[in-house]
């Protein structure tokens, strides 16, 4: 298998919105290149767009695990807990993300995932008092 054929052409799946395809590609590249941070987070994009979250969270903390100043798989990461409903584990990604790498994305998610949080913090004290 030419893995560069692949990559380019799991990409190109990718770019014209097919992510479940450029996954299927992917998936034996990253196979035979564990460390290959491009793959992988081409990847771990293809599983967040297609909702196939544990994939994305899983290629996401190996990307974290092989490179910890990776302020975009950070991010990523705690999109992912977000759009799995996991949002208070979601903020420390989040948080980290955003300090090492100031961008208004990362601002306006983390501030959404803290607006969130608050409001079921909220609603559970009152359910409690």
């Amino acid at each position: 298998m030419d893995l560069l054929a692949e990559y380019r052409r799991a990409t190109m799946y990718f770019e014209t919105g097919d992510p479940l395809g450029a996954a299927r590609l992917l998936e034996p590249i990253v196979e035979a290149e564990p460390h290959n941070a491009s793959v992988r987070q081409l990847l771990a994009r293809a599983y967040f767009m297609s909702a196939q979250l544990k994939g994305a969270e899983k290629q996401l903390r190996a990307l974290i695990e092989l490179d910890p100043t990776d302020h975009y798989a950070h991010h990523v990461l705690g999109r992912t807990l977000e759009r799995g409903g996991r949002l208070t584990e979601a903020l420390p990604y989040l948080r980290l993300a955003l300090v090492m790498h100031q961008q208004p994305e990362y601002e306006d998610a983390l501030r959404r995932v803290e607006g969130l949080v608050n409001i079921h913090e909220r609603a559970d004290r009152r359910a409690a008092g």
